[in-house]
């Protein structure tokens, strides 16, 4: 029988629960883990079983965006109704990591990819889909979500030079793991599965078709999850995953599965880009100028690292590109909030004056 460990339960979650369980006074609440997010709906594991729940009125009215509403990999306070197996989510406890993007289109709203995970494995493919620039992207994102992040390659026994890849990857990745697997013959895959020892949670991120479902069974021993090929004329991947689903693994712990993203905006700040660009902002400090903006200034580090050719160009055209998307995306919901407050302040206002 299942139990709260297999879902990656600990001492941390379990020293949030006591908290918010004295705060919550109720003792018919119990502890559960959504592991599927339907439209409006969650499905939660609990100890009692699981339960397909909804959001109690009271913490939908307290909802202001969308982190304060569940998301797969929550810990969750529920409580069952009454002669079935159904639960009402009244409080999510506190999130230990949280791996987010902008919304897809022009909507200035965060979405939630993964939380309460303490591994992202960021997955890519060693054919024609593997884009180091959208490698650098995802960095970016990982180092700011509080998880650590490990770069999975995955397709190794279909490429010839598989260590071209490698090099490529450790070349953006300072100080993180590089894994080259195959999921057909079984290569690497121990390196993956001894990182999730001891119960921890890890999430898989990438394209379509990069190879995450056929990790997953890889890891998990079985056809957990169905699987499709990447197209033959374009090495472009097909959609498996349509959903974000969490898979208790055999030896205990976690895997959160998440659709393939073509289109991967941040949501984060400027500091998690210096941890992605460290070589960058290391360079920006040897700068003649404390101000210098790295263009004709004397004594400009950068500019004369890409003289020379130890900094290429294209990853510092990145950097440029992802600071300006950062300051336009700071400066939008900077606005966006503080219309928020308004709005929240008029609403009080005018309940009070009734």
């Amino acid at each position: 029988m299942k139990t709260l460990k297999n879902y990656g339960w600990n001492e941390v979650h379990q020293t949030y629960w006591n908290e918010q369980r004295n705060e919550l006074k109720k003792d018919t609440y119990t502890i559960g883990r959504v592991i599927l997010e339907h439209k409006h709906m969650y499905r939660v594991f609990t100890e009692q079983g699981e339960w397909l729940s909804v959001c109690s009125g009271s913490l939908l009215h307290n909802a202001l965006d969308r982190q304060d509403y569940p998301a797969v990999g929550d810990w969750v306070a529920l409580e069952q109704m009454p002669g079935e197996q159904r639960g009402i989510i009244h409080s999510i406890l506190p999130r230990t990591s949280i791996f987010s993007r902008k919304t897809a289109g022009e909507t200035m709203t965060e979405q939630l990819i993964a939380v309460n995970v303490d591994i992202v494995f960021l997955v890519t493919s060693v054919n024609d889909d593997f884009n180091i620039r959208r490698l650098e992207r995802y960095l970016v994102a990982a180092y700011d979500s509080g998880a650590v992040p490990v770069i999975v390659l995955t397709k190794e026994d279909l490429c010839e030079a598989p260590e071209d890849f490698i090099e490529q990857a450790q070349e953006i990745a300072f100080g993180t793991d590089v894994l080259a697997v195959s999921s057909k013959t079984g290569d690497g895959i121990e390196h993956v599965m001894a990182l999730l020892e001891d119960g921890k949670t890890a999430a898989l991120l990438g394209s379509s078709g990069v190879g995450k479902s056929s990790l997953v069974n890889a890891i998990c021993g079985d056809q957990t999850m169905t699987v499709q090929t990447i197209r033959e004329d374009d090495a472009k991947g097909r959609h498996t995953t349509t959903h974000r689903e969490l898979i208790p693994l055999p030896a205990g712990g976690a895997l959160i599965d998440t659709p393939g993203m073509r289109e991967f905006q941040l949501w984060n700040d400027h500091e998690s880009i210096e941890g992605s660009f460290s070589d960058i902002d290391s360079l920006s400090a040897s700068c003649k100028f404390n101000d210098c903006r790295h263009q004709f200034e004397p004594g400009c580090a950068i500019q004369r690292a890409l003289s020379d050719g130890s900094l290429a160009e294209d990853r510092f055209a990145s950097y440029l590109k992802l600071q300006r998307e950062i300051a336009y995306l700071e400066r939008k919901t900077n606005t966006q909030a503080q219309a928020a407050e308004r709005k929240k302040w008029k609403t009080i206002t005018k309940s009070q004056r009734k």
